[in-house]
């Protein structure tokens, strides 16, 4: 696709996020062109870096963005940076009309998981990609959901600790709480809960989530594992690194021995288990940052599918 057709988009945010979903957009012959880096420090390795790629900088955030003679031309803005800040800078770019796509957990705008509900959400201005725990283990609560409605939904994402900058460190309870909503909002669950964990191991570890569901009554066990493979293929289109650890696991719990449940008491039904591990594509970040390599990696495809519905709108599903 030549340079003056591709769509146009600006990155708010110039750490390790921001810089990866450039060099991803970047070294893609898609839709997309950078037109825009924005930071804060005027030294950062980001700006450094877009900058060696032809890429227009400013260090002075929004106000620098907003003053840009590009800023014009630019159809869509990636918000890198984080929850607090990202509620500023949607205050400043409401009104300008330009789309946005947030990768912090402001929740300002609907949930997006690519493959669950991208469809629903194009015409929104200020689009969430939720969490890179949700992004993992959304789909999956939703391929179980097809089959059989969820009860309950609970994850855990064990992150290595070197992976997890100030940003991340920063939105921990934002994290818990959207991640917990998304699996009820577009998840399907009834109720749902977050864990995260900061593995400090040595050497890093890769991103692991481990997602229990607890479906009522007798279920087709082999329909909901299906959806769930079904379901994985789906984000590995667009997350290389994303793979099942392990088969799907299902436990059975009968009237005779239910399992219990502090909160609500009794559970009579099927508990499914499924296992995660998401390697990066290493294009900045490391192998072992598969928690950044899916949100950078769904932030891009979803801007994708956004370009294909504005420039051609039979564009297809990613």
């Amino acid at each position: 696709m030549s340079s003056t057709s591709r769509y146009p988009v600006a990155i708010i945010g110039s750490g390790n996020i921001g810089t990866d979903l450039m060099i991803k957009i970047i070294r893609d012959d898609g839709p997309l062109a950078v037109a825009a880096m924005v930071g804060i420090d005027p030294t950062s390795d980001g700006l450094a870096r877009a900058r060696r790629f032809g890429v227009t900088t400013t260090a002075d955030g929004v106000d620098g963005l907003l003053a840009l003679p590009e800023f014009d031309d630019i159809e869509l803005i990636f918000d890198a940076t984080s929850a607090g800040a990202h509620r500023a800078n949607w205050g400043s770019l409401e009104s300008t009309g330009k789309r946005m796509l947030d990768l912090t957990p402001a929740s300002i705008g609907p949930f997006c998981v690519p493959v669950v509900n991208l469809d629903e959400h194009l015409d929104a201005p200020n689009l969430n990609m939720v969490t890179c725990g949700g992004q993992a283990t959304v789909p999956i609560v939703a391929a179980v959901s097809q089959i059989a409605p969820v009860s309950y939904a609970e994850i855990i994402s064990s992150i290595s600790s070197k992976s997890a900058g100030p940003g991340t460190r920063a939105n921990i309870d934002e994290f818990t709480e959207t991640t917990t909503t998304a699996l009820q909002e577009v998840g399907g669950a009834t109720r749902g809960k977050a864990v995260m964990i900061l593995n400090p191991a040595d050497p890093p570890i890769l991103m692991r989530n481990t997602v229990y569901c607890l479906v009522d009554g007798d279920v087709d066990h082999a329909a909901i594992e299906e959806s769930i493979i079904e379901m994985v293929g789906r984000v590995t289109e667009y997350v290389p690194g994303y793979r099942l650890k392990q088969r799907v696991q299902f436990e059975t719990f009968s009237a005779e021995k239910p399992l219990h449940i502090p909160e609500t008491g009794k559970f009579t039904g099927t508990r499914v288990t499924t296992m995660l591990e998401v390697t990066g594509a290493a294009h900045y970040l490391p192998a072992y940052a598969g928690n950044l390599d899916i949100m950078t990696s769904a932030a891009k495809a979803t801007a994708e599918r956004i370009a294909a519905h504005f420039t051609h709108p039979a564009g297809v599903t990613p």
